[in-house]
């Protein structure tokens, strides 16, 4: 979203991107790869298409699944389309954003400042 930069609004896009890659190594609970079902409709008479999450995943790789639950959580407003499309998914660890990768999950800003402040120490 951008909220690092001075140039934050929140009702435009920052242009920032998220790379996720070993989506294959994606975990769920239960049985949910038999059981959850996504729908769409073709808003035909009958339209109603239904696929489980175990035929999706079969059919576009775990990638889809986690696209899927992002949706599910941005904003319902007209930046959604966007923040969705600076979403990177890649199955296995290789991956072209390698070299424009700022900032990895394993470093959470509180991990962030401790090194920091370890490093003003020394």
């Amino acid at each position: 979203m951008g909220k690092h930069k001075p140039i934050y609004s929140p009702a435009s896009d920052c242009g920032d991107y998220v790379v996720v890659s070993n989506c294959n190594l994606l975990k769920t609970s239960g049985n949910k790869l038999k059981q959850k079902i996504y729908r769409k409709h073709t808003q035909t008479p009958g339209g109603l298409k239904e696929m489980t999450m175990e035929r999706l995943v079969n059919k576009k790789g775990y990638g889809e699944v986690l696209r899927k639950a992002v949706s599910g959580m941005l904003p319902k407003n007209r930046l959604r389309k966007i923040r969705l499309e600076r979403l990177r998914t890649f199955e296995g660890a290789e991956h072209d954003y390698k070299q424009n990768v700022i900032r990895f999950w394993a470093e959470t800003p509180e991990v962030i400042k401790a090194n920091k402040l370890s490093e003003v120490k020394e």
